[in-house]
């Protein structure tokens, strides 16, 4: 899978280690090699609705998806 930068993406399950939620919507900022030759990382930016920066993570690639849009179109 290769997701272009800075569009939207979900998370596709729970990330305690960083507060965040199965189906939590952030910004893919990057993309971070593995240190041991392993899955690649992705630089997440977490805002909140007011455009504000809240978080920023790096999780593993296979953790996100695209995100989907609203069943109300938004």
């Amino acid at each position: 899978m290769s997701l272009p930068l800075y569009q939207r993406v979900s998370l596709k399950r729970n990330l305690p280690e960083h507060g965040l939620k199965k189906g939590d919507v952030a910004t893919l900022i990057d993309f971070v090699p593995s240190p041991d030759d392993g899955e690649r990382g992705c630089v997440l930016e977490v805002f909140n609705a007011l455009g504000e920066t809240i978080l920023v993570a790096i999780v593993r690639e296979s953790e996100i998806e695209r995100a989907k849009p609203s069943p109300d179109g938004e």
